[in-house]
């Protein structure tokens, strides 16, 4: 039997970087808000594994053992020894790759917990929490979706309200370039003077601060990528509530709560491709 599922895709709602851990990772401090732009995941009974992909996204997707998907089905299988059946994966992938979204982190955790209801292991959320740990530091927050603050190195995840952002829409604007975020730590991790970086991310609640939300990789991302700029300043000049970058980038999202001219504006930001997206909410 077939399984057909989405995957989707994720926005960081400000990103504050605390400080480079003795292990070379960060501890970062972010709200993560799932969205509905999606891959859609495709399983089907096989002799073996394999990985094939199609949809506008798909010549940039590697189909190797570096896979994210690859990754995560050769790590649960593993972890089990034996397992009822194996199984091909398609992914008709739309979610723009290196864009800061999370399309790979996404995948992986929809395989994970697709193979915990295919192979019936029985894996509870935190289960499936820690073995993605082991796969990427995006990876648990797919587990649950939602909106969820964000902490540690992304391992320290607390549910919150996801119907807060029912009444939102995302533009989302993604600009033709690969912004690397190891370069963008490397840029980053030269400004991070103090042991804890202070944060102030105004409380998701009907008297929200939208002001007061930040990314810090903006500043030097700004530096080296003008066009970044130019377009939060165009979403901030239709009436974006907030523009910024997600994670390191390149997308580019401004929040809006009036959607009366939404999508005549979209024509501001050609030829970068763009998406009207909303959040996911229980």
């Amino acid at each position: 039997m077939k399984l057909r599922i989405n995957s989707y895709a994720k926005i960081n709602l400000g990103l504050k970087i605390l400080n480079k851990r003795s292990d070379n990772y960060h501890n970062i401090h972010s709200i993560f808000a799932q969205i509905n732009l999606s891959d859609i995941i495709i399983f089907s009974p096989a002799k073996k594994f394999s990985l094939s992909s199609n949809g506008p996204e798909c010549s940039k997707m590697p189909l190797d053992k570096s896979n994210l998907i690859s990754k995560s089905y050769q790590f649960i299988k593993n972890k089990n020894k034996t397992v009822p059946s194996e199984y091909s994966i398609h992914v008709i992938k739309n979610i723009p790759l290196g864009s800061g979204l999370g399309g790979g982190s996404s995948n992986a955790a929809t395989v994970l917990k697709s193979l915990n209801k295919l192979w019936n292991l029985n894996y509870n959320s935190k289960n499936l929490e820690n073995i993605a740990s082991k796969i990427g530091a995006d990876v648990p927050f797919f587990i649950n979706g939602g909106l969820q603050l964000v902490e540690g190195i992304g391992d320290q995840l607390f549910l919150l309200d996801s119907t807060i952002l029912k009444t939102y829409k995302f533009i989302l604007v993604i600009p033709p370039i690969h912004i690397s975020t190891s370069w963008a730590y490397t840029k980053l991790n030269k400004r991070l003077h103090t042991v804890n970086n202070h944060t102030k991310f105004s409380p998701l609640s009907k008297s929200r601060k939208w002001e007061l939300f930040e990314n810090d990789f903006e500043d030097v991302i700004h530096e080296a990528y003008p066009e970044i700029s130019k377009i939060k300043d165009n979403l901030n000049r239709i009436g974006a509530l907030y523009a910024g970058l997600s994670g390191s980038g390149s997308t580019v999202f401004g929040v809006f709560d009036n959607f009366q001219n939404i999508e005549s504006n979209l024509k501001d930001f050609y030829p970068y491709q763009t998406f009207i997206a909303h959040p996911i909410s229980d």
